[in-house]
């Protein structure tokens, strides 16, 4: 005997992905300076403002006066508390 199962149609299934907040160029080459340079991580965590101006090996950062304000917002004692506070605002942005 073959089990039948009721039909579903596509509009039922919930194939959205979760919306997940835009992460600029910008933001994720600051990150990815961070997490391989010790000297730009602290200085990011220490001092936002002058870490983004100076950027980082010769090269700025992208950034709109938004993302800067944000970053220099925040006030975070690791790479990690910075990025969950920088994923969590901007989740909340929209």
């Amino acid at each position: 005997m073959i089990a039948s199962f009721p039909a579903r149609s596509m509009n039922s299934v919930n194939t959205a992905a979760p919306v997940q907040p835009a992460i600029s160029d910008g933001l994720s080459r600051v990150f990815a300076a961070a997490v391989v340079s010790r000297q730009f991580r602290d200085m990011l965590l220490k001092d936002p403002r002058e870490a983004l101006q100076k950027g980082y090996l010769g090269e700025t950062f992208l950034l709109t006066p938004e993302e800067k304000l944000l970053i220099a917002s925040i006030h975070a004692d690791s790479l990690s508390e910075l990025a969950k506070q920088v994923y969590g605002l901007l989740s909340h942005a929209d």
